[in-house]
């Protein structure tokens, strides 16, 4: 079996991180969070953070995480840009809006390049076609 048939019938990547959850006057809450990525679902990559009031799981276009890195993406209930955290550190800031409000998240950025690296290692941008069924 080659690694593309190995990745297509599972392998999927999943990474812990602790994003910093961003209050109206700039607080940060440390929030645990699995960030996922699962070939099946070749165009999508999921965030679920561990709330007081259980799982939250949002899943948005993996081209926003990657986009996100380098420049401002997204145009929807999902934003995602490069920034500078308060003590200088580079970081990347991630929007997620819906009917029943807002949350302002931020991430290291070596760490979100590491679980982009990790994903885009499993199938490269422009091939995502190549893994559905």
């Amino acid at each position: 079996m080659d690694f593309k048939t190995n990745i297509r019938h599972g392998a999927a990547i999943k990474q812990i991180v602790t994003l910093e959850l961003i209050d109206a006057a700039g607080g940060a809450t440390p929030l645990e969070t699995e960030l996922g990525y699962n070939p099946r679902d070749p165009f999508a990559v999921s965030a679920t953070f561990n709330t007081i009031a259980g799982d939250v799981r949002w899943t948005f276009g993996r081209d926003l995480l990657i986009g996100g890195l380098y420049e401002p993406t997204g145009d929807g209930d999902v934003h995602v840009w490069p920034c500078m955290d308060s003590e200088g550190e580079p970081v990347v800031i991630i929007e997620l809006c819906s009917p029943d409000g807002e949350a302002l998240v931020q991430a290291r950025t070596d760490e979100i390049t590491t679980f982009v690296e990790r994903m885009t290692a499993a199938v490269a941008p422009g091939a995502e076609t190549d893994y559905m069924d």
